[in-house]
């Protein structure tokens, strides 16, 4: 298995692998969203916010997972207010249980720290939740949304 930074030539394979992800956590594919995942990969991987891993065998990418930087404004708990969020992580079903992703979320924890941030949070489904648990992640009931169009005042 090779382990690489993704780059700008990554970006089609980054889109097949986001969608394939949503697909396996049960979202139905409703829309075209090419241009916006072209859009977000290129502009986030030029200015830095988005730093994706690649797992390839045998020069077919099987794996990936990524990290994305976010500043908010520094709290008592977080004098920096930077925060690093864990995204896009997905592994072929034929390579899973293979420690694939606790390797991934190693390579991703190396980045954050070499930024300097030391908050980070991700959304799990619960296929995934028993890995970011065995690697020390903890819940929370930290954050909610709110879905503005399925909102109405009450």
């Amino acid at each position: 298995m090779i382990y690489r930074k993704a780059t700008t030539n990554d970006v089609a394979e980054m889109m097949k692998l986001r969608k394939r992800q949503l697909i396996d956590e049960g979202i139905e594919p409703s829309v075209n969203m090419d241009d916006e995942l072209l859009s977000f990969f290129e502009r986030k991987l030029r200015d830095g916010t988005l730093i994706q891993w690649l797992v390839e065998d045998q020069g077919e990418v099987v794996a990936c997972g990524a990290v994305l930087f976010y500043e908010f404004p520094p709290s008592y708990t977080n004098k920096t207010g930077k925060k690093a969020y864990i995204a896009n992580m997905f592994t072929d079903e034929n390579f899973r249980g293979r420690g694939i992703a606790k390797e991934l979320l190693a390579k991703l924890v190396k980045e954050v720290r070499a930024a300097g941030i030391s908050k980070i949070w991700l959304g799990a489904s619960e296929m995934g939740r028993p890995v970011y648990r065995k690697f020390g992640f903890i819940e929370s009931d930290e954050y909610l949304e709110l879905d503005l169009a399925k909102w109405t005042v009450k």
